[in-house]
């Protein structure tokens, strides 16, 4: 048997992050001992109506959030205990909502830090409505192959060393977290394990002290002895050796206290725990509750290093004297499986990746781009253009082409409110549409007739050079299988109004005295296509496609340096409609060419 926490136990929790980490290791717990996952839903009111997912085994478990306990327990009527995992300031709300449920009949309470006044309400409450408050600042309760409530035990390798995946004899109370676990796993090394294990918390006024438990071992005949670890503070210690000595026993009780150093400290210095805080050799000592406990007829260990052999010694006699048998062990147990990193680590597994990258790697201290470290890059003097290289074409380029890059960014960076990826992105900001999506927007208007053509003109002038053709023969080419030339023409600019943004690339290019095959064939068609129209001029897409290819980018990656660049201006745009609190924009009818018939009757429905 066990108390507090059974096998017919069902749980929701209270709480965010907190209470999803507690259910994970609740969940390996169920998994060990062959049992489903016993809890049924969250309460977290920020996240109601969605799910958490709890793995368990290889899989996992879809767990409801909801608003209240109310909702909770409606929805899962077989719920009776609630753990609390909600910060300090609201801790105790959640504690009452949860008491007050006729559903739940325990409330273990993880929470620290919470005033010793809404503590103190939390347990008379309980005791009022005949329930069980455990806590505040818990680690939990575990009963040895029936359920865990909270983190109480440790990791998945901890629980099968503790053998909590079957029954044991021995109780046990603490204080102390940390101690909990290790008193688990004496009792599983000098002795056969335990039945249930709670952890009260170290407050002063804890919501369910040690009689109250040694009563509830006293009348579970599966316990034969309880171990209760105290410390310094409080009566509890005295309270619990009152009761033991007062009348003849069932269980045995084994108890230690912590804090005997106490006596060379100042008083009233307190230990961790909010209660370890009174007495230095008087009531509230550490000698004090031992000697308290030993009269009542406690065996006590002169030190916490001689508990596991009195452990042994109480369970050889348990041995002795029939009132346990040895356990019988599972011939094997199910093992937590491996996350695929865990599994990749151990050379036990192939796994085919889903996707190859060959630009960057995250997975160190800082990002690496083709192998160089950023922050390297960033002392050592370069800039985005060289980032752009590396991750667009695996190279670190030259001074000389880090500039022209940065030439064609600044030169391409906005034009202005009234070009189609500009508008778009005004008239989402003045509906109040966010950052990202107004920008998405004008990002959306980029193609062949706005700046899109920056790839395909790359891309046939690269073919035109590599192909040795003539000026002729290029165009004749494109007008009997493509069309327009990409790159050539311009609604506004022309040989009168000439784009001054191509005339300043191309003059600091040619200055560089650099080979640019495709930029000279570029200004060659335009000389032909000006010639017969004088807006058919080499456009600012055209030139940095030519230049691009020129100092050997990929005709694929083209586009994204108008991309890139434009992406400044539109969010300069939509910052800027912000700023002067634009409203929606509605086209006025003048806009408008009504080509629609004139008003007329609806005729009759036949």
């Amino acid at each position: 048997m066990s108390i507090l926490a059974n096998k017919d136990t069902r749980v929701v929790i209270q709480g965010g992050q907190a209470g999803v980490n507690a259910a994970r290791r609740m969940a390996e717990f169920c998994y060990l001992i062959k049992r489903p996952l016993n809890v049924e839903a969250f309460v977290y009111p920020p996240d109601a109506g969605k799910t958490n997912e709890i793995p368990y085994g290889s899989g996992l478990i879809a767990i409801p959030v909801y608003k209240t306990i109310a909702e909770a327990t409606k929805n899962h009527p077989t719920i009776n205990t609630s753990l609390v995992y909600i910060g300090a300031d609201r801790a105790m709300k959640g504690g009452m909502e949860a008491l007050d449920d006729s559903h739940i009949k325990v409330v273990s309470m993880i929470t620290e830090g919470v005033p010793e006044k809404d503590a103190k309400l939390l347990g008379a409450h309980a005791r009022k409505l005949g329930k069980v408050f455990n806590g505040p600042s818990s680690i939990g309760i575990i009963s040895a192959g029936a359920c865990r409530l909270g983190v109480i035990g440790g990791a998945f390798d901890n629980l099968v060393l503790s053998k909590l995946y079957r029954e044991g004899s021995f109780g046990v109370i603490t204080k102390s977290g940390g101690l909990s676990n290790e008193i688990i796993w004496i009792c599983s090394q000098f002795a056969d394990g335990i039945t249930t294990a709670i952890g009260i918390g170290g407050d002063a006024y804890p919501g369910t002290d040690y009689v109250s438990y040694l009563e509830m071992f006293e009348n579970d005949p599966q316990t034969k002895a309880v171990v209760i670890v105290g410390e310094m503070g409080g009566d509890l210690e005295e309270r619990a050796a009152e009761w033991y000595g007062a009348k003849k026993r069932r269980v045995k009780l084994i108890a230690v206290v912590s804090g005997f150093c106490q006596e060379s400290l100042p008083k009233g210095m307190k230990f961790g725990h909010a209660g370890a805080k009174e007495g230095m050799k008087g009531e509230g000592s550490a000698r004090s509750k031992s000697d308290a406990l030993k009269k009542a007829g406690a065996l006590v260990p002169a030190t916490f290093g001689a508990l596991g052999p009195a452990i042994k010694e109480t369970y050889e006699e348990l041995l002795k004297s029939g009132q346990v048998k040895a356990p019988v062990e599972p011939a094997s147990l199910p093992k937590l499986p491996k996350t695929v990193e865990e599994a990749m680590k151990a050379d036990e597994v192939m796994v085919a990746p889903l996707i190859r990258t060959t630009i960057s790697d995250d997975r160190g201290d800082e990002p690496c781009y083709d192998g160089y470290p950023a922050s390297e890059l960033i002392n050592k003097g370069y800039e985005i253009p060289h980032v752009i290289g590396l991750l667009w074409d695996k190279r670190l380029i030259s001074k000389q082409e880090a500039e022209i890059i940065k030439r064609i960014m600044m030169l391409s960076a906005d034009h202005g409110p009234c070009v189609s990826g500009a508008y778009a992105t005004i008239l989402a900001a003045c509906a109040g549409i966010g950052l990202s999506q107004s920008v998405a927007a004008g990002m959306i208007m980029i193609g062949p007739r706005f700046g899109g053509a920056v790839t395909d003109a790359g891309r046939f002038f690269k073919y035109a050079v590599d192909n040795k053709m003539s000026v002729d023969e290029f165009l004749t080419y494109m007008k009997k299988n493509h069309g327009p030339v990409p790159g050539i023409g311009h609604r506004v600019k022309s040989l009168r109004n000439p784009d001054k943004r191509v005339k300043e690339l191309v003059g600091y290019v040619k200055s560089l005295n650099i080979k640019t095959p495709c930029l000279d064939f570029a200004l060659q068609v335009e000389q032909v296509t000006a010639a017969k129209k004088d807006n058919l001029i080499l456009n600012v897409d055209g030139t940095m496609a030519a230049v691009l290819v020129d100092i050997g980018f990929p005709v694929d990656s083209l586009n994204g340096f108008f991309i890139l660049s434009r992406t400044i201006g539109l969010i300069g745009h939509w910052v800027d409609q912000k700023r002067q609190e634009s409203r929606l924009i509605r086209l006025f009818d003048y806009l408008v060419n009504y080509a629609a018939p004139k008003r007329r009757e609806v005729p009759p429905l036949k």
